[in-house]
Formats: structure tokens, C-alpha cells, sequence
């Protein structure tokens, strides 16, 4: 049946991609269908088995953190890359690299995996190693409340075999019980620069925690970052962008660590400092010779640290909203985010561009243009003037500006 499944599984992924369906989940539903056991059976004959990382912020630059520090390592990782983190899209990725034998060549995986769907995913498979990053109030029409999201990576924790590692400043965070906590958390005089969800209603002044932590940003200045591991002090300039992604660094080594305890730390550290944004997250690209900067917002606190990060009168900036199901129904979570830092906002665009521009008026921030239609926003952001340009963008904003920048269709 496996290996059936496995030939049934590439021929439909070679379709989908001729008919243009690129990274399609459609593979791994159908192998699902087929062969409920297979994922538990591929990724079972791991030597090291899973590691999952979940939370509301940071999945995808933190798994890329993780599983690049373990391939400098010499470890053979096998990882969700395009972010497809439904079961699912992890079998599509399997499928994808697997042998029509059945041959899986890897020594272990980490898996980004959305909140309800890890759940989901320990349903079909164990899991060996957790990272579980924060919980903010995010996409409520899809996830309810955050108690409730809290409550789902309390399961994810509790199946974590070997460790489980835990945003000690994360008021639900470190709630969590497990058997095997590690702990990762910031230096006291950082605990201000990143709010948790409930510092965003009612902000009583940052708490110290006491709990004990396996590696802790102590610093940060620029590109610049102090990590206290196990009581020693690691400098690392970072490639990686934006304030919030030194903290996921601090997480990926705490989760590396917990997996190859063995593993030197200077080292860890020398291959942190070449590791890049990953998709959509920082990353840079170009439009007509202009120098364009995408950064992923999807609830209060991101965009808040986003603004933290690059925020700045050097560049001209654009805010694209979308409400498609990926992004969240619900945007009234703008209406949560301080944005006193932004004097004037080039272009507003996507689906919510009315209710972006009616936000930033309230601010005090200066529209030039609102434009529901991407292709003509980027046209409009880049029609004149040579400063580099950012841009902000829910999911599948993102998704539109990258195609239209890849397919050239703006130029």
C-alpha cells in the first residue's frame, strides 16, 4: 500500500504542477485518504525523529533557524519549507522527496505546524521535540480565544517525548506543563521591547520571570545579539532581520541544544550568523530597480514589532491588507496596533485597503494613494522616486505581491 500511495501521490503532484497548482496539498489529502498510517510510518524510521515548532508568531523563520543550524551540524533535515504546515502539506512534502521505494533519507524532522493543526498532526504521528513560541490573539474567527490556543499547545507539550521548549515570557507559555521543560526567555532590560497579547490591553510594566533558562538574548543593538547559553556569554551579528527574529533565535538554539547536547556552542552561534529571512519574512527583492523589503503581518503584535524593527523616514512604505480565510476574517486587530511610529504611508492597498487608510487617519498618518488592486499599488509605490521601499502584508497579500514581483507582470 506504502508504496502505491508513494506512486499515486507523485503522479498527481506532477500534474498539478503542469496545470500550474505549484506547492499543492491536493498529493498529500489524497495519500491521506489512501494510507491513514503513512506519515506515522515514513517519519517513524527517523534516527531522531520529529521536532514540531508551533505558537502565533514565528513559526516559519524559527523552523528554517532550526533545521539550517542542524544541517551545519551534518544532520540530514527534512522540513516543510514552503510552509505548508497542515498534515496535508507535510505529506505532499514527503511524497516529494521520497523514494518510489519508500526511501525517506533524512536523520530527523522539523515540522512548522499551525496550533489546531499540530493537534491534529499528533493524532497521526509522535512527536520527540516541541518548540512552542507565544500565543497572541490571532485570526479569532478561526482559533476562538487565546485560552484556547493555549490549550491546544498544552497537548503539543505534553506528547513531546524527549523536550519540550517554552517561551519562559509567555504569560500562557510558561503555564504549560510538561515532562521535559527547557526554557528560552530575554534579559530583563528587552522584556519591554516585546509586549506579550496581554501587555497590549493593559501593560502593568514587564515581569521578571524566574524561571530558569537554557538560553537567554540578553542584548541587542542592530544586527547585534548577546546570548546567555547555560551561563555563558555568545556575540552573534545576525543576517536575520527585525527584532522579534533574534528572540526566535534564542528558541531555535535552546531546541538545537536540546537535540544534540553535544553540539559546540560557538559553533551553533558561527552558523546563526550566516542563516537569512525566511519567505515573506524580511526577505528582499527588487521591482524596476528598486530595492523592496516584504515583511508578513498577521495580528497586533507582529505588525507592532515589524514597526519596532524598520519603521523609519528612509524609505517609502506600503501597508497591504487582505481578509481572505488565510489572513483572518476578522481585521479589527488594527485597531490594536500602535502606529505612532509611521508619519506617512505611501500606498495602502488589498481587500481592507479602505479600512487600513481609515486607521491610519485616526493616527495621524499621512495616505497618499488607496488602492485595492496589488499590481496597481506596487506600480503606484514605485512610479517615482529612488528610496527603498517596504512593504507590509497579511498572508495572502504577500502571496499576490510576490507573484506579481516574480512574474514581472508590474514592470
Amino acid at each position: 500500500m506504502e508504496e502505491l500511495s508513494i506512486l499515486l501521490g507523485k503522479a498527481i503532484q506532477k500534474v498539478t504542477r503542469l496545470k500550474g497548482g505549484g506547492g499543492s496539498a491536493l498529493p498529500g489529502l489524497v495519500v491521506e485518504h489512501m494510507d491513514p498510517q503513512f506519515i506515522k510510518k515514513v517519519l517513524s524510521e527517523l534516527p531522531m525523529g520529529v521536532a514540531v515548532v508551533s505558537g502565533t508568531n514565528g513559526k516559519t523563520t524559527t523552523t528554517k533557524i532550526v533545521s539550517e543550524l542542524l544541517e551545519a551540524q551534518g544532520l540530514r533535515v527534512f522540513t516543510n519549507r514552503t510552509g505548508s504546515n497542515f498534515v496535508r502539506g507535510v505529506i505532499s512534502e514527503i511524497i516529494e522527496d521520497i523514494s518510489l521505494t519508500g526511501k525517506f533519507d533524512y536523520d530527523i524532522a522539523v515540522l512548522e505546524l499551525d496550533e489546531a493543526h499540530a493537534v491534529r498532526f499528533l493524532e497521526a504521528c509522535d512527536i520527540d521535540y516541541a518548540l512552542l513560541l507565544n500565543v497572541q490573539r490571532d485570526q479569532l474567527d478561526r482559533f476562538g480565544e487565546i485560552d484556547h490556543t493555549a490549550e491546544l499547545l498544552q497537548k503539543v507539550a505534553e506528547n513531546a517525548r524527549k523536550a519540550c521548549v517554552l517561551n519562559r515570557e509567555d504569560p500562557r507559555i510558561s503555564q504549560i506543563r510538561t515532562a521535559h521543560p527547557v526554557w528560552f526567555g530575554l534579559g530583563e532590560d528587552l522584556l519591554s521591547a516585546f509586549p506579550s497579547d496581554d501587555d497590549l490591553i493593559v501593560s502593568e510594566g514587564p515581569k521578571v520571570s524566574e524561571l530558569p533558562s537554557s538560553v537567554t538574548l540578553e542584548s541587542l543593538n542592530g544586527q547585534e545579539g548577546v546570548f546567555c547559553i547555560d551561563g555563558e556569554a555568545y556575540s552573534c551579528r545576525m543576517e536575520l532581520k527585525g527584532i522579534y527574529n533574534a528572540y526566535n533565535a534564542a528558541g531555535a538554539l535552546a531546541l538545537c541544544l536540546s537535540i544534540l547536547p553535544e553540539a559546540e556552542t560557538e559553533d551553533l552561534i558561527h552558523a546563526l550568523s550566516g542563516i537569512h529571512s525566511a519567505f515573506g519574512r524580511g526577505e528582499s527583492l527588487q521591482i524596476g530597480g528598486r530595492d523592496v523589503e516584504l515583511y508578513l503581518v498577521k495580528n497586533p503584535s507582529a505588525f507592532m514589532l515589524g514597526l519596532a524593527s524598520f519603521a523609519d523616514e528612509a524609505h517609502d512604505f506600503m501597508i497591504a491588507i487582505n481578509d481572505e480565510y488565510a489572513d483572518g476574517r476578522d481585521v479589527s486587530w488594527l485597531w490594536n496596533v500602535d502606529f505612532s511610529r509611521l508619519a506617512h504611508v505611501k500606498v495602502v492597498t488589498g481587500i481592507r485597503a479602505s479600512d487600513m487608510a481609515l486607521r491610519l487617519k485616526y493616527e495621524g498618518c499621512r495616505v497618499d494613494v488607496i488602492e485595492e488592486d496589488i499590481g496597481q499599488a506596487l506600480r503606484k509605490l514605485t512610479a517615482e522616486g529612488d528610496a527603498p521601499c517596504r512593504i507590509f502584508a497579511t498572508y495572502t497579500a504577500m502571496l499576490e505581491i510576490r507573484r506579481q514581483i516574480s512574474g514581472k507582470s508590474i514592470l
